[in-house]
């Protein structure tokens, strides 16, 4: 009589987890989050808060360059302080806007 062969592990499906050191969205994907582009749009200076205050930071720093750029150093984005400034002075709301998209995206996976 043959014996079966008997299988020990099954095949794992595995789903490759978004690398933590690079921006969740892009700057101009304000589409991906319509809640967020509308508060930026029509209260930029409430989103400013929210950011600030997800970073228990001082309100008042929600969209500097200080915040990006620390936001950014702590999640080791690859980036400059000179890239910073010229993101915020050219494309403040983008740039907010993208900040506090990746800050909801990083409380999603757990590594906020």
């Amino acid at each position: 009589m043959n014996a079966q062969p008997v299988i020990i592990t099954q095949p794992q499906f595995t789903v490759a987890a978004t690398p933590s050191n690079v921006w969740q969205t892009g700057l101009m994907d304000c589409c991906s989050d319509c809640g967020v582009c509308l508060c930026g749009s029509f209260c930029f200076y409430c989103l400013g808060c929210q950011v600030a205050s997800d970073m228990d930071e001082c309100c008042l720093c929600g969209s500097s360059v200080a915040m990006r750029t620390l936001y950014r150093t702590r999640y080791g984005i690859p980036g400059s302080i000179c890239s910073d400034f010229c993101t915020t002075l050219w494309c403040s709301f983008c740039s907010l806007c993208q900040l506090k998209r990746d800050i909801n995206r990083r409380k999603q996976m757990g590594i906020f």
